[in-house]
């Protein structure tokens, strides 16, 4: 009888073995928890730092994130569905593809969307892009259209775009906590922006960004486990202390040298109900509010950012957690990617933003994470943080800013996989990458970048390098950046 008590105990632990395959893959249940737990740790500043990307406190705010009508997206609201659809995608990712890769908004996309898409449309038209974006990756996945695209752009320039972005998260960072500021006449000057107030950053907001960075910078060089959230955090305290002291108030865009976005004050709560009214909050209406041809373009911009770094960050992954099989193909790629495409569409419904695979689930498979159980463990601790929304509205822009440019400096990385001694490939990669920051657009840069490749291609009569797809791909930029001077030509 004690031996059929025991076997009765262990059979859930073996049902939960043979259904994530922990032992097969060399793993035990307490390493999956724990790489759990650490890929929560290290990435759960997303929940702090997507509100404070796409959301606003107030309309009134002068950094606020508007919409074409004048419209914010809450701080708190996005906080809630950001933890909310990142759970419940990172679970699935885990059920689904039973990898241990946590799922979350992605950096990048959210800059993107609320940089250059909501400007031109609503909040529900701009994600609605997003849900047609992950439509259109889900339908390249079921159709085995994937393997060609990725073929069709250039390793140079898929290199390039990660890159570009990470510059233009990194400028994001730097203008959103005032150490680069646009000048008051740079109408009239050569010079459009400059260091701070008038050549200095001697504000208090400013400073408590410089020590968030440093900070940050010092805990990721250490490789310490959590270091962006740790950073946010830490630099959050120093804000709230320094405040205390100090009394810099909020900007209000009256108050240079105050507090840009969020204020650095104990909340009357800590935890709460979380307010999910963003959910659903999603139309088509872009194709009326933008021409076709532009929003066709985001959608496309979209597609291939979020695409090609999911490919990638898989990869990478699969690689660091000898998931790779002896052809250096990942297993079941495709119910993975499958699964991402599915965090593109929630992300747009949830009006989070696309939410993909990340690269901080290294941090859980370096403590030995080898499978979907993980991302359940991710995926719950996600859930939970749901309901801790009241303590992010404490968090300045200024202190979640150095991750922004840390984050920027993790992406620039794949720089040294672009080959600059071929010039015909080196110049349309650094438009690419100059072009995003510069003109404060992924589009921009992305559609300089093939144009250029393409036409330089042919120039030095290197056209069988040119993919057809990339013909049609260059073309449609053509219209797209000929879409302004032609309206002004017609009217």
């Amino acid at each position: 009888m004690a031996d059929t008590a025991v076997e009765t105990e262990q059979a859930p632990a073996s049902r939960l073995d043979r259904f994530f395959k922990i032992t097969e893959r060399g793993s035990t249940t307490g390493r999956e928890i724990r790489g759990g737990v650490v890929t929560f740790v290290a990435m759960a500043y997303i929940v702090v730092l997507n509100p404070l990307i796409i959301g606003s406190f107030s309309a009134t705010d002068a950094g606020a994130h508007k919409d074409l009508f004048g419209n914010i997206l809450p701080v708190s609201q996005v906080a809630a569905v950001t933890a909310l659809v990142a759970g419940v995608m990172t679970i699935l990712m885990g059920l689904v593809a039973n990898y241990p890769f946590a799922m979350a908004t992605g950096l990048g996309i959210n800059s993107m969307v609320a940089v250059t898409m909501a400007p031109q449309m609503s909040w529900p038209a701009a994600m609605g892009l997003v849900m047609l974006n992950g439509i259109v990756i889900l339908v390249l996945v079921l159709t085995g259209i994937r393997t060609m695209v990725f073929r069709a752009v250039p390793a140079s320039l898929k290199s390039a775009i990660a890159v570009g972005i990470g510059a233009f998260i990194c400028l994001i960072g730097l203008v959103d906590a005032g150490f680069v500021r646009r000048l008051p006449d740079a109408a009239n000057t050569t010079v459009p922006v400059g260091l701070g107030i008038g050549g200095s950053i001697a504000s208090w907001p400013t400073l408590v960004f410089v020590v968030g960075l440093l900070i940050t910078g010092v805990l990721v060089a250490r490789n310490v486990r959590g270091a962006i959230l740790i950073g946010v955090l830490i630099t959050t305290v120093f804000a709230i202390v320094l405040e205390a002291i100090v009394h810099a108030g909020p900007s209000n865009g009256t108050n240079p040298k105050g507090w840009n976005l969020g204020y650095p004050a104990l909340p009357d709560d800590i935890a709460g109900l979380p307010d999910l009214s963003l959910l659903g909050q999603v139309n088509f209406d872009a194709w009326v509010q933008v021409p076709a041809i532009t929003a066709a373009l985001l959608v496309f911009t979209l597609v291939l950012t979020d695409f090609f770094d999911t490919i990638g960050t898989m990869t990478g992954l699969g690689k660091e957690a000898d998931l790779i099989d002896k052809d250096g193909q990942l297993p079941n790629v495709g119910k993975a990617l499958f699964v991402d495409s599915l965090g593109a569409v929630a992300g747009g419904a949830g009006s989070s933003s696309s939410n993909t695979v990340y690269i901080e689930s290294a941090a859980g498979i370096a403590e030995g994470a080898r499978t979907g159980l993980a991302n359940v463990v991710t995926g719950l601790l996600f859930i939970a943080a749901m309901f801790l929304t009241p303590l992010y509205e404490v968090v300045p822009v200024e202190a979640a800013a150095p991750a922004l440019v840390v984050v920027g400096a993790l992406m620039i990385r794949q720089i040294s996989e672009i080959d600059f001694t071929d010039f015909s490939l080196a110049l349309p990669a650094f438009l690419t990458i100059v072009v995003m920051p510069f003109t404060y657009s992924i589009t921009n840069g992305v559609g300089v970048g093939f144009i250029t490749y393409v036409v330089i291609q042919v120039a030095t009569g290197k056209t069988r390098r040119i993919h057809p797809l990339m013909w049609v791909i260059a073309v449609a930029f053509v219209a797209y950046f000929a879409v302004g001077p032609l309206r002004e030509l017609i009217g």
